[in-house]
């Protein structure tokens, strides 16, 4: 893995923290992926190892929860 992953759901907590994540490493260093809209990628963050959003995973595999804007049942839900 080459970029961070930012994993959010559109809460506001999360669009928050998104534009923070960008202002501190760049929007070509890191992928948003917005749950809500995307589904199909919920599985791949929960393999990860994220367990709430707004989540950043970061290039080596660590994931950094940021805040606490929903649990990943949530964002299934």
């Amino acid at each position: 893995m080459n970029k961070s992953v930012f994993y959010h759901a559109g809460c506001p907590v999360c669009i928050s923290a998104e534009h923070d994540i960008i202002n501190l490493i760049g929007a070509n260093n890191v992928e948003i992926v917005h749950l809500g809209e995307d589904k199909g990628r919920i599985a791949e963050a929960e393999l990860a190892g994220v367990k709430s959003v707004p989540a950043l995973l970061t290039p080596n595999g660590h994931v950094l929860h940021i805040n606490f804007g929903a649990s990943m049942a949530d964002v299934k839900s």
